[in-house]
């Protein structure tokens, strides 16, 4: 009586601490998805508990086996070496890493290996760009100076497709937790390196843009010169083949006159597309007298062209780079209140 007295005390203590643990668990686990996802890892422990399983490291049968277990998530591969006699273990990322890595690895810690090859159970070469996650995914062997070691890694039970489609949610969710605490930030720190480079740039080119200036007015006005010149020439080709017609002689003697006149100045226009490779228009002609003018001045004056057009090329790309940091789909704001801060500053 005295015995069943116990087993019945001992039953009850184990049951109240069974239902305390219970609660305490299930006041943690309060959600839905958490709770059925502990009942699955509880199936899951009893199916392979009652099945028989590969472990998460290979069994050695003699020192000079090669061996693979998984630290903290890493495979770490253990391989004797061949000059030294002895192991060495070798920590291995598996996505960042290929079986070029671990070849090199290999021989960097033991100069005495000459070749090392990884191969598939069928006897065919592993290419070096195969990654690590690939290949401890089946079992292959490694030859080291002609002698082979076969490798067994441990299984890894995958991941199903709810867990994998809510750790994808998870890193969603820590992406948009940081594009809302960092990228902010950033914005401001980078609007800031770039009103301070804009500052550098404009103070550097203060001086070559006063000079600059000077020179533009000068060739400006060069240009505007040889424009109206032009104009007197041609009115004054105008008036001297008016007078020959009315009154010097008539227009049976001017007419084959103006005709050359014409086609010698058909002929002067074709000669400077010769020479310039590029229209008779008067824009251009205006343009390029006026470019012409300025070079002339900027070498009198000392003046660096090139510096000068590298400093508003970088302080052109800077107003452009802050332009596009404060665009409204930057700032995650509407269109609207974009305007107003335009008009503010």
């Amino acid at each position: 009586m005295a015995a069943v007295a116990s087993w019945s005390l001992r039953k009850q203590i184990c049951r109240s601490f069974l239902v305390q643990n219970a609660t305490f668990y299930n006041a943690i686990c309060n959600n839905r998805n958490v709770v059925h996802r502990r009942n699955k890892l509880a199936s899951l422990y009893f199916q392979t508990k009652n099945t028989c399983f590969r472990p998460l490291t290979t069994q050695v049968l003699y020192k000079t086996d090669v061996t693979v277990d998984y630290r903290d998530g890493l495979p770490v591969v253990t391989l004797p070496l061949p000059s030294r006699k002895d192991t060495c273990e070798f920590t291995l990322k598996p996505i960042s890493q290929s079986v070029g890595d671990f070849i090199q690895f290999i021989k960097a810690e033991d100069g005495g290996i000459d070749s090392v090859a990884f191969y598939t159970k069928d006897g065919s070469r592993i290419a070096k760009s195969t990654t690590i996650d690939v290949l401890m995914r089946s079992d292959f062997q490694i030859s080291i100076n002609d002698q082979k070691y076969s490798v067994s890694p441990p299984v890894i039970c995958p991941v199903t497709h709810e867990d994998a489609q809510t750790l994808t949610d998870i890193k969603l969710l820590i992406s948009k937790l940081y594009t809302t605490l960092n990228v902010e930030n950033y914005q401001l720190e980078r609007e800031k390196e770039l009103h301070t480079r804009l500052e550098d740039l404009k103070a550097q080119i203060a001086p070559l843009e006063q000079k600059a200036g000077v020179i533009c007015s000068k060739a400006s006005v060069n240009t505007n010169r040889l424009s109206w010149l032009g104009l007197g020439l041609m009115s004054l080709q105008f008036g001297i083949l008016a007078r020959l017609t009315w009154w010097e002689y008539s227009w049976d003697i001017m007419e084959p006159v103006t005709y050359f006149v014409t086609y010698g100045t058909s002929m002067a226009m074709f000669a400077y597309f010769l020479l310039t490779k590029q229209e008779y228009v008067f824009p251009d002609v205006k343009d390029r007298q006026f470019l012409i003018k300025f070079y002339k001045l900027a070498n009198k004056e000392k003046l660096d062209v090139d510096k000068y057009n590298q400093l508003r090329e970088a302080i052109t790309e800077a107003e452009h780079d802050l332009r596009r940091l404060r665009d409204p789909l930057q700032l995650h704001l509407p269109i609207k209140e974009m305007d107003k801060i335009v008009k503010k500053e």
